[in-house]
């Protein structure tokens, strides 16, 4: 591929990322590639090229000589999503937990008050976001931590509706369960840490699944 082709390509699939991810664009939607390089000035070769990058990301579904659609989960799916969640992501904050340093713990505070004054969805969406993954950061780079960023992406749309359902008050349980993650990190309690996050995570599957019509 050519370095301007590569560009577009880039340029691309991080303005899809974006939408998908903030729900101007929905789980099975179609995305028609004529009208995304007619909307970017670009050819048809960077879209292919940004829809592979963006289904390896878990966002996009392909299905050859057919199309690509937003990634949409069945019930079952979404809840198998979520209990690979509930025993990976534990796993990735006990390979992390210990290696934060001070500032960082610091900006998961910060993080942690900063969603708790938000009233829109979207701004708690992308605050959890980087509240989570900053918590695994230390981790080492592989397939645990890819699996998770995968998997984070392709529930993002099971988490907004999680959130719309449940609220994003002050005084909910997602804060106080924010705040004991915290507060295990800064004791290194791993087992408790770790038993803390499993619960935030299933949680919100067991919501979800009482709603089969998020599915539909």
């Amino acid at each position: 591929m050519e370095d301007i082709d590569r560009v577009s390509s880039q340029r691309i699939a991080h303005a899809l990322h974006e939408r998908i991810l903030d729900g101007r664009m929905a789980p099975g939607e179609r995305i028609r590639q004529e009208e995304v390089a007619e909307s970017f000035g670009a050819s048809r070769l960077p879209v292919r090229d940004a829809l592979r990058r963006l289904e390896a990301d878990g966002l996009v579904t392909i299905v050859a000589n057919t199309g690509a659609w937003v990634s949409k989960l069945s019930e079952s799916e979404c809840a198998d999503a979520y209990q690979i969640r509930e025993r990976l992501e534990p796993l990735l904050l006990e390979q992390s937990m210990h290696k934060l340093g001070e500032d960082t713990v610091e900006e998961l505070e910060d993080l942690a008050d900063a969603m708790e004054k938000v009233e829109d969805v979207e701004t708690f969406l992308r605050l959890d976001r980087e509240f989570h993954l900053l918590s695994y950061s230390e981790a080492p780079s592989g397939m645990i931590r890819d699996m998770v960023e995968r998997l984070w992406n392709t529930t993002q749309h099971y988490r907004r509706a999680f959130a719309q359902l449940n609220g994003i008050e002050e005084k909910s349980v997602t804060h106080m369960e924010h705040r004991l993650i915290i507060d295990g990190i800064r004791r290194g309690d791993t087992e408790e840490t770790q038993r803390t996050l499993s619960g935030h995570i299933r949680r919100t599957r067991i919501s979800l699944v009482q709603h089969p019509e998020l599915f539909d």
